[in-house]
């Protein structure tokens, strides 16, 4: 980890706090920053924090690297001392993780560890920074909630809960600092490339192998967002088409549709019907193009011309 920055050695470019930033939408999210001229504190619980640091160092910027677990008081106390008392411009919540499986068959310590880092860690650092955004009457703030904050996450329900509970929060932190020269803004992705998938233990789970969105496109959008001063962003039309439609559908067929995207062993399934859907197109067309030509008539398929 670099030392931290104090006050006197601070550059006079503005400072943003990323977390989850070791990969994935998290470092997209880091790079939208430094592009845009942003110093940097990036903090994950894993080692290739270190990595993300030296390849977001090429945009020019100073990046710091903590690696540590939000999941707990003593982490977030070591993110935020390595900020070394800089007022920071640019808060991007953005650490998490989710856990696979029926609820009753996960470890409850692991289900803790889901809530601790997607909730608990999540509002310790923002009630440091944002009081002092506040006090200052200037900042920015970016949680990223998701779109499984719309659904009961059968299967997987810790961590939709948890999202739930981030997407409310930010909008009612929102509205409380309105008048305060802070924004927030809620970005909400859905199913992303990340490894997030590998981790919780999903790969065998339909939502775990079916087509995601590029996490660039997401940070994109969020970095979009959160320098507009939206509220959120839902990101993708895919993901707005089914936003919209969790809104008029009954909660116990939410719950039944997300067992049938993330049960174990839905993702054997979901090949099957793959290659039965290949497979009956294939047909289809040959099925197609043999009634055309049949109906061409005996003299057009010889190649002959009828006057």
């Amino acid at each position: 980890m670099t030392p931290p920055l104090s006050p006197s050695t601070a550059t006079s470019r503005p400072f943003a706090i990323v977390t989850g930033a070791s990969s994935g939408i998290g470092y997209e999210l880091a790079r939208g920053c430094a592009e845009r001229g942003h110093d940097l504190l990036i903090a994950a619980n894993e080692p290739q924090i270190h990595e993300a640091a030296q390849k977001l160092r090429a945009y020019g910027t100073d990046v710091q690297a903590v690696e540590t677990d939000l999941a707990n008081a003593e982490g977030v106390d070591k993110l935020f001392a390595a900020a070394g008392g800089r007022a920071v411009d640019v808060l991007l919540a953005n650490a998490g993780h989710g856990l696979g499986k029926a609820f009753l068959d996960q470890d409850v310590a692991a289900a803790r560890h889901v809530l601790d880092t997607n909730v608990t860690g999540t509002l310790l650092l923002l009630h440091k920074v944002a009081r002092q955004m506040r006090e200052r009457r200037s900042g920015r703030i970016l949680i990223t909630g998701s779109i499984a904050g719309y659904m009961p996450g059968a299967y997987q329900a810790v961590y939709n809960a948890s999202k739930a509970f981030l997407d409310s929060f930010a909008y009612a932190l929102r509205e409380e600092l309105k008048d305060s020269g802070v924004s927030v803004t809620c970005l909400m992705p859905g199913v992303t490339d990340t490894r997030f998938f590998e981790r919780a233990d999903l790969l065998d789970t339909k939502i775990g192998v079916q087509k995601k969105d590029d996490p660039a496109m997401v940070a994109r959008q969020g970095i979009e967002a959160l320098f507009a001063g939206k509220p959120g962003v839902v990101t993708g039309l895919r993901n707005k088409a089914q936003v919209a439609l969790s809104r008029v559908t009954p909660d116990t067929t939410l719950a039944h549709m997300h067992t049938m995207q993330a049960a174990p062993g839905t993702a054997q399934a979901h090949r099957k019907a793959k290659k039965v859907t290949a497979v009956a197109g294939a047909v289809g067309g040959i099925a197609l193009l043999g009634a055309w030509w049949l109906l061409r008539g005996p003299a057009a398929r010889r190649g002959q011309v009828m006057v």
